[in-house]
């Protein structure tokens, strides 16, 4: 099985979007480890309605739409990292983080240490826009110092060629491109939209496919 890791500067910045979009361009299948919030269209069935590609179901479907250690205990429960072993799949498998790399999954595990452990090339996502530069930089030297391999940035929003340059140069990181905002977002639209602004080449390249 190979894997890649999606994990982002911080949480609804459009990861799960960019998900999808690589997980169609890779023909590959999905996992969303933990959910947090349950309340309209979970990132699994955005992710399986914009691929077209099949989903894995996920450890932890949990009600609260928050931090992934304040939600289980709003259910009573701890998340168990034995729990969070990727699944062994055939082709590729695309796994989405939740949030930001410091969210909890319960009191002694940040998401950054299972990333790490699980020892899979990483893609950042971040915003284009204001207080991207810092909040990226912060998230790039997080990843290093936890040992993670990292594959690039990808940016998303209104393209910013100073500000990208800027975070890729200090940062030293290689730039996967920059996904637009897309006022009709459907399979279609974001099949094209990816194939257009990302580097899937550099990804494939990457993930040794």
């Amino acid at each position: 099985m190979t894997a890649v890791i999606i994990t982002g500067t911080d949480t609804d910045i459009g990861k799960t979007v960019f998900a999808a979009g690589l997980t169609h361009a890779l023909q590959a299948q999905y996992w969303k480890p933990v959910q947090a919030g349950l309340s309209g269209e979970t990132d699994s069935r955005t992710v399986a309605r914009l691929s077209g590609s099949p989903t894995l179901p996920e450890a932890y479907r949990l009600i609260l739409p928050a931090s992934p250690h304040l939600a289980a205990e709003a259910e009573g429960i701890e998340i168990d990292l034995a729990h969070l072993i990727p699944p062994q799949t055939t082709g590729t498998l695309v796994i989405e983080a939740a949030g930001g790399l410091m969210v909890p999954l319960n009191r002694r595990t940040l998401f950054l240490d299972v990333i790490a452990g699980w020892q899979a090339p990483v893609i950042l996502c971040a915003r284009t826009a204001l207080g991207t530069i810092n909040h990226s930089l912060l998230s790039l030297a997080a990843l290093r110092q936890a040992g993670c391999t990292m594959l690039g940035i990808a940016f998303i929003g209104p393209t910013n060629a100073a500000v990208e340059r800027t975070i890729c140069d200090f940062g030293m990181v290689a730039h996967l491109g920059c996904l637009p905002h897309l006022p009709s977002l459907t399979p279609t639209t974001l099949a094209e939209a990816f194939a257009t602004h990302v580097d899937t080449a550099s990804i494939r390249k990457g993930i040794a496919l």
